[in-house]
């Protein structure tokens, strides 16, 4: 990733924690804790309309294994 980019993202990503605060909260307690196998996340959308969507997803020894390689990428 060039330096344009890096600093295009971390332009978004200030704009997008001062428009929600509370979320890098929820984000450092998650890196706090970590993932282990069978944590559930659990995903709820409700739209304006009153529509809502939700999903869960139960996390595997597979799944940590890609978090792993991902953060390798960050690096």
């Amino acid at each position: 990733m060039d330096i344009g980019m890096m600093l295009k993202l971390g332009g978004l990503w200030a704009k997008f924690t001062k428009n929600h605060p509370k979320f890098p909260q929820f984000i450092k307690a998650v890196q706090k804790n970590g993932f282990k196998p069978d944590t559930v996340i659990d995903i709820k959308l409700t739209y304006p309309d009153g529509n809502v969507v939700n999903s869960n997803l139960k996390i595997t020894e597979s799944d940590l294994a890609i978090i792993e390689e991902l953060k390798k990428l960050k690096k």
